[in-house]
């Protein structure tokens, strides 16, 4: 059974904590090895020491506890913090980590001195070779060490999602250090009557109600395999490779999915804002280079046609009074689906354009 994508990314930004413990988790032992050399024993605790046991107990142990600090984050604490500001984020959400940090080092102390004795991690042998340890200064540099390894953790997550996840990892990978050529989808979606709206209703509200309105569709984006690849104003512009976006027709079921958390929080709009904001949104499929640019500022961006394209089928909506426009280059790429109906508008000449380009509306 494969995971949705929604959970595959927790599950992988989970696994991410992990890779940063366990990395750390295994310089501290062999950092611990250079120090203590030959010895059999902690010079300020006297308690046994071996470097096979430490090993073989720190890095396994420090992956599952960063496993469960990105699962925490993820899936609680992301969510919990997503309004505050990153130093509320690092201070707040840190703290609550140096207790578990405290648990975490209670539990392998424990479990290290008893492999080392070979004995149960309750006899009194082991405890009070960990009472021993928690009393010295060692244990406190441990805290300091694994509290860095906290920081950094929330620090690259944050980082992370400031820039785009796929963003980050394409350009930490150098996937388009080289500009290559792809094939993919690209949604512009945009609020009607933008302008209107932020006259009305002022700019801090238009501001708060964008934010929301960017945040309801987080959970569609996901679960249809989407990127976001920019927010212009009051214009979200989606992208999906094609294998991706014409999976089980997951750039058309995004912007459904869309359309549906928008209904469901209508009461919220209304009672806030005074109505429930509408949108409408082009879709078209071609050819793209991708590369990274930028030089004070890196970023991985789109140059092709494609763009343009589907940017000027969105202006088109409000002409044909339709909500979802797409190309036919892309209607003919999708699978026959009985909950997606689409009627043919016609021929239409695209400003700038030599060649008509026949669109297709969404009747929903």
């Amino acid at each position: 059974m494969r995971l949705q994508p929604k959970y595959r990314r927790s599950f992988f930004q989970a696994l991410t904590f992990a890779a940063i413990w366990a990395f750390f988790g295994f310089i501290y032992v062999l950092l611990e090895r250079g120090i203590l050399g030959e010895s059999i024993y902690y010079p300020a605790t006297e308690n046994i020491y071996d470097f096979q046991s430490s090993l073989l107990f720190t890095v396994p142990a420090s992956f599952l506890m960063g496993f469960f600090q990105g699962w925490i984050e993820v899936t609680w604490l992301k969510k919990k913090f997503f309004s505050k500001p990153f130093w509320y984020k690092i201070l707040y959400k840190g703290s609550l980590y140096l207790l578990l940090i405290v648990a975490f080092l209670a539990v392998i102390t424990l479990g290290i001195n008893a492999i080392r004795y070979e004995t149960s991690p309750f006899s009194n042998e082991v405890v009070r070779s960990a009472r021993i340890f928690f009393s010295d200064f060692a244990f406190w540099s441990t805290v300091i060490y694994i509290a860095v390894i906290v920081d950094l953790a929330l620090f690259f997550s944050e980082i992370k999602d400031f820039v785009g996840g796929n963003v980050y990892f394409n350009y930490a990978f150098g996937k388009y250090h080289r500009p290559m050529k792809e094939v993919r989808i690209f949604m512009f979606l945009d609020m009607k009557s933008s302008t209107t709206i932020a006259e009305k209703i002022g700019h801090s509200n238009y501001f708060k109600l964008i934010k929301s309105f960017y945040s309801e569709m987080t959970d569609a984006i996901l679960e249809t395999s989407g990127e976001i690849y920019q927010y212009v104003g009051d214009e979200i512009v989606v992208s999906w490779t094609r294998e991706a976006g014409l999976k089980r027709n997951n750039c058309i079921r995004c912007f459904e999915a869309i359309s549906l958390a928008i209904e469901n929080k209508k009461e919220h709009y209304r009672e806030e804002y005074g109505f429930v904001p509408e949108f409408k949104a082009g879709f078209h499929i071609g050819e793209v280079t991708t590369g990274e640019i930028g030089t004070l500022k890196k970023d991985i961006i789109y140059s092709g046609d494609v763009l343009n394209t589907a940017a000027r089928i969105q202006v088109l909506c409000n002409q044909y009074q339709a909500r979802l426009l797409i190309s036919d280059t892309l209607k003919e790429h999708l699978t026959d689906d009985v909950n997606h109906r689409f009627s043919e508008i016609g021929k239409i000449a695209l400003r700038g354009k030599s060649k008509a380009l026949t669109l297709f509306r969404l009747e929903m």
